[in-house]
């Protein structure tokens, strides 16, 4: 089954749900920038919170930046996230060495760190972005996010996601989970969905239950008076193209764009975030500059 967000309403419509298959997405992020087991767990996991949190922006004019800095091993990861529920992100150190817990689990929080902050950006398409930034928890990226909504959004959040990595370094599944509290949430709600995030399967082992489902199936297996809202499908997605590194390098001194005619015949530009690289011929460099002195 492809990639799919699920939204929800649970509790007699008092707490919302949002959860979103990723393993597609999160093998062409190990596929595009050859992410090692840990390094592809991190960015995955934050790359599928991502996938909820873009979905959650109310026009496609909006978008968010998710920084994430521990100051660990793997240095800075970045996502961006959009409203149709699209991502893209890149981490530091894609070529982390792994460290493990007992049984051979991935310990995420061990490269990530949590000597840092997670900071969300949002690009509302008005005169000021907002901003807001938590200290780390424990760097393990969902108990982070959560105490983000809690404290930076004000909202009571609770997040479970994963990301499974196969002995040959591919990803066999990934999501992710966030139930929201909403203002008319009782103490009951809070105690039910309580009960069921302790009784709950890791989400990369629900994600391999139910790999041929919807999930909404999943979703009605979790409560039995959830309204399913919509679903729809999610991917890894960059914008960047030719055209626009050719934008970037019309910003340079015209000298500097010289140089790279005359001394290296060319020059080729990559993406941070999706690793796609664009070549430029010394003609696709003159034809810059001479569109540019105009």
């Amino acid at each position: 089954m492809k990639d799919q967000l699920c939204r929800a309403l649970v509790c007699q419509d008092r707490v919302r749900l949002y959860i979103v298959r990723t393993t597609d997405m999160v093998q062409e992020a190990r596929d595009r920038f050859d992410l090692h087991p840990c390094a592809c767990a991190a960015l995955g996991r934050t790359l599928s919170v991502g996938s909820i949190m873009g979905s959650m922006l109310k026009s496609d004019e909006e978008m968010l930046t998710i920084t994430i800095n521990g100051h660990g091993p793997i240095g800075s990861i970045i996502v961006d996230a959009y409203h149709d529920g699209t991502v893209r992100g890149f981490c530091s150190n894609p070529h982390v060495e792994d460290v493990f817990l007992d049984k051979g689990k991935l310990n995420v929080g061990a490269i990530v760190g949590k000597d840092g902050t997670l900071t969300v950006t949002k690009d509302l398409n008005m005169e000021e972005n907002f901003s807001g930034t938590v200290e780390l928890v424990s760097g393990e990226i969902g108990e982070d996010f959560a105490y983000y909504f809690t404290l930076s959004e004000q909202i009571p959040t609770a997040v479970s996601v994963g990301v499974l990595i196969g002995k040959d370094g591919n990803v066999q599944s990934a999501g992710a989970m966030i139930i929201q509290m909403l203002p008319d949430a009782t103490e009951e709600d809070v105690l039910i969905c309580e009960h069921l995030l302790q009784g709950l399967k890791p989400m990369s082992t629900l994600m391999l239950d139910y790999d041929d489902m919807e999930l909404k199936d999943l979703v009605n297996d979790m409560f039995e008076d959830a309204k399913i809202l919509d679903t729809s499908d999610v991917r890894y997605s960059c914008p960047c193209s030719k055209e626009r590194m050719a934008n970037a390098i019309s910003t340079l001194k015209d000298e500097e764009i010289q140089d790279m005619i005359n001394k290296d015949h060319g020059c080729h530009v990559t993406c941070n975030f999706c690793n796609e690289r664009y070549d430029f011929s010394e003609e696709d460099l003159r034809k810059i500059l001479e569109s540019r002195n105009v």
